[in-house]
């Protein structure tokens, strides 16, 4: 909850006033310029509201679990089972589960504060973004970082700490998205192994007629219970965030 909490904070946060703004909806003209700036900046709220669920997708552990999720469904042929909606709440719980210690310190260090009026907005969205951007930093790999940087051609940082958020989290994704594909291609191989064997068993015994994917499903699900399979993806998936 803090993790959700962290990262809309900073966004309502930003533009608060000492008094609430006042929504209208009638068009008339404004006889006071600051209140075509609160306007914009109700707008700027709304619109960051909307786009916050993937903001906070994107600087999470939430990519690269999915998508293993998603290919171990296809990888045993189960094309809906688990349903898409249990498959997306077990990444979200486990990507609560990991970020939970990053959103912890940005919290303590960032929003507590300045909710406290401790210090400003610029220096606890410093302090709150830092615990994020350093997960981001650990789970992506240079040479992406690097792409990002040609593309946009601007001067390699002097050290990691200046990249930039708007370079950090496309490459952060395409990191997300190597790691993932590659943890799938290894969930693959077992079942496939699976799948070829059965397949040659009944075409040496002429049975051409029977789909192989009727014998071979079942005993894909009890190769996956025999070697307590969740547990074993679960566990990995998590130990491979640095």
């Amino acid at each position: 909850m803090k993790l959700l909490l962290t990262l809309l904070l900073f966004t309502v946060y930003a533009f608060a006033e000492d008094t609430a703004p006042i929504v209208n909806l009638s068009v008339a003209a404004l006889d006071d310029p600051a209140q075509f700036v609160k306007t914009i900046n109700i707008a700027i709220i709304l619109t960051l509201f909307v786009l916050a669920p993937s903001l906070i997708l994107m600087v999470t552990s939430f990519t690269r679990i999915v998508i293993v999720f998603s290919l171990l469904r296809q990888a045993m042929g189960l094309q809906t089972t688990p349903p898409t909606q249990i498959v997306i709440s077990l990444a979200l719980i486990l990507t609560i589960f990991i970020m939970e210690p990053y959103a912890k310190k940005s919290w303590e260090d960032g929003v507590a504060p300045y909710m406290e009026k401790k210090i400003g907005y610029e220096l606890a969205f410093e302090r709150g973004i830092k615990p994020f951007k350093e997960f981001m930093i650990k789970n992506t790999r240079e040479s992406d970082i690097a792409l990002f940087y040609r593309i946009k051609k601007e001067p390699n940082p002097k050290n990691i700490d200046d990249v930039p958020l708007t370079l950090l989290m496309p490459a952060f994704i395409v990191s997300e998205l190597r790691t993932a594909f590659e943890i799938g291609f290894l969930i693959f191989l077992p079942f496939l192994v699976i799948d070829i064997i059965v397949a040659s068993i009944l075409m040496s015994l002429g049975m051409m007629m029977l789909p192989p994917v009727m014998i071979s499903l079942p005993i894909k699900i009890i190769f996956f219970i025999v070697i307590d399979g969740w547990q074993l993806i679960i566990g990995n998936l998590a130990q491979s965030f640095k």
